[in-house]
């Protein structure tokens, strides 16, 4: 199985193309995807099929929201604003050298920056991929900007793949980046040009770019910039993954955590600058919360720490560290064998509180991404073994990795017979 993120463009880009679009004339005539012929990935069926129920027709043109002094104070504000130059030079120069664009977006899918060649400029204006137009499936169907943030993965749109007609002359890779704190969307990366971006290389570009900005946002908000960094005060260290509760090291002890403390923990960790009473109750409870139960349980949490708990805003006064946090540093450096070394399980998989379910979910998701993305056969299954072991994807993975007769491929071919069994799936299955 290779590389679902990646167009399978074969020998001849030209014929390839006109496969997909004799499939996407069905899909339309249709809006079905059964019998639209076989080949198309899965990826792409799924949103044809989601730009399909958005009701978008093939007439229209994805629209302008921001223009003129609105887009510049908005953009301006945003937090990619910051790290624009680090993407410039990973990505807009490659724009710049050949008939490509360069193209950043926020969360909504709406173009804050589209730099690049003129001509393809120019080009690109007719359909409206412009500065300030909406990008998002919803506007503007299949495409890689507009896909990664619906998938929240790095993904590249091949030519007819798109599903506006008027897109098809263009193929594009775009990644999602994150808040490196947070874990939360904040845009895409995204490089568009002609059938030569179809390649291993451009998806590899924009991965690599979205992870170096998420690097630089993590420097500076960490930098003393006006922002409170931790500094003096009780060093310590937070273990959260794989643990029901749990656990602080804290001046020589070994504080077994309640849950909630562990979750009140977890989110300073995550937010070393503080959080207001308001946000850490959204993180923590539901709506219908009374702020007064997160009083009562910092007061309890500070007979615990004692001085480690900060107010005004609520912080972490010392050194912390945490096990959550290694990982993914280690994940931004693009260190997979220590990410994985260092993943004890989810983090604090019993909670249910919004911000440790979200930052779990994200952990886990670019855990996973990381390892599907891997050509290391050993880090494959390490992973499957644990974590992915009943993920028929990591498992046929593996034996796209592994060397023909090796043990990584005898046990990922009888695991994958066993879950396709599980899953009522037929069990020949063809494997590379």
């Amino acid at each position: 199985m290779g590389n679902a993120w990646l167009a399978d463009v074969g020998a001849d880009p030209q014929q390839r193309a006109r496969e997909i679009a004799a499939a996407h004339e069905r899909f339309l005539s249709t809006q079905a995807l059964a019998g639209i012929g076989p080949g198309l990935r899965d990826v792409v069926a799924r949103s044809w099929q989601r730009s399909s129920d958005a009701h978008l027709g093939q007439e229209v043109s994805p629209p302008v929201i921001l223009t003129d002094d609105d887009l510049v104070a908005y953009r301006s504000a945003h937090p990619l604003s910051r790290v624009i130059g680090v993407l410039r030079q990973l990505v807009g120069e490659t724009a710049d050298d050949g008939d490509y664009l360069m193209a950043v977006s926020d969360a909504a899918g709406q173009l804050l920056w589209v730099e690049g060649h003129r001509v393809a400029r120019a080009r690109a204006e007719r359909m409206n991929f412009v500065e300030g137009a909406r990008w998002d499936e919803a506007h503007a169907g299949t495409n890689a900007p507009g896909t990664a943030l619906a998938l929240d993965h790095e993904v590249q749109i091949f030519a007819t793949e798109h599903y506006l007609s008027s897109v098809q002359a263009w193929t594009c890779s775009a990644a999602p980046i994150h808040d490196p704190v947070s874990g939360r969307l904040l845009g895409a990366i995204d490089i568009t040009g002609g059938h030569d971006v179809a390649s291993p290389l451009s998806l590899a570009l924009v991965r690599s770019a979205a992870r170096a900005s998420e690097a630089e946002l993590a420097r500076q908000f960490l930098a003393p910039q006006g922002l409170w960094v931790p500094g003096s005060g009780p060093s310590g260290r937070l273990s959260a993954l794989g643990r029901g509760d749990g656990t602080l090291h804290l001046d020589g002890r070994a504080i077994r955590l309640h849950r909630r403390h562990a979750e009140i923990l977890t989110m300073l960790a995550l937010h070393p600058a503080g959080l207001s009473g308001e946000q850490l109750l959204s993180a923590l409870y539901d709506d219908l919360a009374n702020p007064a139960t997160l009083r009562v349980e910092l007061n309890r949490l500070r007979h615990v720490v004692g001085d480690l708990l900060g107010s005004r805003p609520y912080r972490l006064r010392g050194q912390i560290g945490a096990d959550f946090l290694d990982v993914a540093a280690a994940l931004r450096g693009n260190d997979i064998a220590r990410a994985l070394a260092g993943y004890a399980g989810p983090l604090l998989p019993g909670s249910e509180a919004a911000g440790v379910v979200r930052q779990r979910q994200w952990l886990h998701t670019q855990l996973r991404s990381a390892v599907l993305a891997s050509p290391d056969p050993d880090l494959v299954r390490s992973w499957a073994d644990h974590s992915g072991f009943d993920d028929l994807e990591v498992w046929e993975r593996l034996t796209a990795v592994a060397a023909p007769r090796s043990a990584h491929r005898a046990v990922a071919t009888a695991r994958i017979r066993q879950l396709r069994l599980e899953y009522g799936l037929s069990a020949d299955a063809t494997f590379m």
